[in-house]
């Protein structure tokens, strides 16, 4: 038997609720199931907080804590954010923006495809073929093959081509990276076994020689992508140890990581191993990532010799790791740009944001200054000159000048500020240093400037 004088009797009911044209535009935008959902969680959140002696809320406010249920749990939906932290290959934000041709590809993509039919024969055809076509071209392998990351290329290859036998690696490149994935866990995984050489600053190329043995597959180079050994170190180069497979029957495996398609000195940034290079100095298998200095999405790819793609491509484990075609679509458009050097950095973002100069940043920085002030707000803002990084395990300790837009608030710390304008829509990233909030305009995008314009705005005038 119920209690009438008990508050929670006097809760509205999920029925009435539902009737509510509040509620109603609410289940226009989120649908009727997830509304539901929400209505019964804040019902159930009144009823465990109620005594006996509170005022049961009235309608409005059961409304308004429904809405704001739902709008916190929309907050970790996947959507674009705006990119104000400085760090151009941003892990926790995707990693490289989509040049423009490989979102418009990707929008088209609405029927279905070709991803495995060949369109002259009618039969099953090859997937990723025109992305191979690319990579071999641009890469000067025989053969190229895709799989989800890096990890996984690294993996496959160990699997396919170095089961049961021995991998001579260097001390100084038995990295960890994120995620907590260190190589000699992939190789254990991978069925191969790790032989280490060298000390953690020097190896020499005496060391992987005297290493190799009967049981040798493979000697592999990595790329220590997100750190660097510096003072008195020594690695040995690509081109050097592929003279190892003059007197052995072993394989030279380069897992570049970040995996350069162009000189980046060119652009005035740092030297970094490029893939390429590494296929002329004679390595026979080379792997890197996608989703890093190739600005693309994420993927694992694997080029080399034909024979030993072969082997990879028909390994089981292929199969569990290959792209699916919104992978394929946006490498395969990211991969065209590559071949017009002219436009390139134009059209590519994560080029272009690496090699925008200082003083547009700074023109930048000014623009959005002033125009902030405009609009009378009360926040403190100034330009400052910062540093840029390139983020994502690449070009580690290459810091990259620039200019932020530095603002505080007299009412609101920089992480009660920086919360709310994560809440925006869009979603503004900053960091934040010496009590301030930090734009920093290398990794804004065109629009972006609006974006923290109007986010500001409405944090002043609600704050």
């Amino acid at each position: 038997m119920t209690d009438p004088t008990d508050p929670r009797q006097h809760l509205p009911a999920v029925s009435v609720l539902l009737e509510e044209p509040t509620v109603q535009a609410l289940i226009a935008q989120h649908t009727r199931p997830v509304v539901l959902d929400a209505i019964r969680s804040v019902l159930d959140g009144y009823r465990a907080a109620m005594g006996p002696n509170d005022a049961p809320p009235d309608t409005a406010a059961v409304i308004a804590a429904i809405a704001s249920a739902l709008s916190e749990a929309e907050l970790d939906r996947l959507r674009p954010v705006v990119n104000a932290t400085g760090i151009i290959l941003h892990t926790g934000l995707g990693r490289a923006v989509l040049p423009g041709a490989a979102v418009k590809a990707l929008a088209g993509l609405d029927r279905c495809c070709n991803l495995q039919i060949d369109l002259e024969t009618g039969l099953r055809g090859k997937r990723n073929y025109t992305s191979e076509r690319l990579l071999c071209r641009l890469t000067g392998a025989e053969a190229a093959v895709i799989v989800n990351n890096n990890a996984a290329a690294t993996l496959l290859i160990l699997a396919a081509l170095c089961q049961d036998r021995e991998v001579v690696v260097s001390r100084g490149q038995l990295i960890e990276i994120g995620g907590s994935f260190r190589l000699p866990d992939c190789v254990h995984q991978s069925g191969a076994k790790l032989v280490e050489v060298g000390t953690t600053n020097k190896t020499h190329l005496r060391d992987y020689e005297q290493a190799v043995t009967e049981r040798t597959a493979a000697v592999m180079r990595v790329n220590p992508s997100n750190y660097r050994i510096v003072g008195f170190s020594k690695q040995v180069p690509i081109g050097e140890l592929v003279t190892l497979k003059r007197k052995h029957n072993i394989l030279v495996i380069d897992d570049l990581g970040c995996g350069a398609l162009v000189n980046l000195e060119r652009y005035g940034l740092p030297h970094e191993p490029t893939v390429p290079d590494s296929i002329a100095a004679g390595a026979d298998v080379v792997c890197f990532s996608g989703d890093k200095l190739i600005g693309g999405p994420q993927a694992g790819i694997i080029v080399g010799k034909k024979e030993l793609i072969q082997r990879i491509r028909k390994h089981p484990l292929m199969r569990m790791l290959r792209v699916d075609k919104l992978t394929d679509m946006a490498l395969e458009q990211t991969l065209r740009l590559f071949l017009e050097p002219e436009t390139l950095v134009e059209k590519h973002p994560t080029l272009r944001m690496l090699t925008t100069p200082p003083e547009t940043l700074k023109r930048a920085a000014v623009r959005l200054k002033n125009r902030l002030q405009k609009t009378g707000c009360s926040f403190a803002v100034r330009v400052a000159e910062d540093e840029s990084e390139v983020g994502g395990g690449s070009l580690p300790a290459t810091p990259l000048k620039t200019y932020v837009l530095a603002v505080s608030s007299p009412r609101l710390s920089p992480d009660a500020l920086s919360a709310l304008l994560r809440k925006n829509e869009p979603p503004i990233i900053a960091r934040i240093a010496h009590d301030e909030v930090l734009f920093d305009m290398r990794t804004l995008l065109p629009g972006d400037e609006k974006h923290i314009l109007d986010a500001l705005k409405h944090v002043a005038s609600e704050a």
